[in-house]
């Protein structure tokens, strides 16, 4: 089976990227929304990020909000972007240090993908392109 027939799908691959990351975003958002944002403050502390409490006010709302844009499609790149830099910086000030095999492969398969997204734009069934957003 020649698999580049599949070529003419391809423009569905964003979608199915954009409902996994969203949903682990979400996830992730939520937990230090409803109820983490003391730990996550406690924690970024511990790492010395400036103005913890804030930062995690901004983390929690960036991975909530940002994974629900995801999975609508709405402001697709931008949401990509910020949740990039969001791993970005959770990659070189927590889990770095840690190797592949105790808690790095996530952020850096997260960081990949919002990486995709922001390249590539929302693909199929998103709000983006009812909206004409790039």
């Amino acid at each position: 089976m020649c698999l580049s027939k599949l070529d003419k799908y391809s423009t569905w691959a964003p979608l199915f990227l954009r409902l996994a990351l969203g949903a682990v975003f979400i996830a992730h958002g939520a937990d230090k929304l409803f109820g983490g944002i003391p730990g996550t403050a406690q924690f970024f502390a511990g790492l010395s990020i400036p103005l913890p409490g804030i930062a995690a006010w901004v983390v929690a709302l960036v991975e909530f909000f940002g994974g629900i844009a995801l999975v609508i499609g709405l402001f697709t790149r931008y949401a990509g972007l910020l949740l990039a830099v969001n791993m970005l910086v959770a990659l070189f000030t927590a889990h770095l240090k840690d190797g592949v095999f105790t808690n790095y492969e996530l952020p850096m398969v997260l960081l990949a993908g919002a990486i995709a997204l922001t390249l590539r734009g929302s693909g199929k069934l998103a709000i983006d392109n009812y909206l004409k957003i790039g």
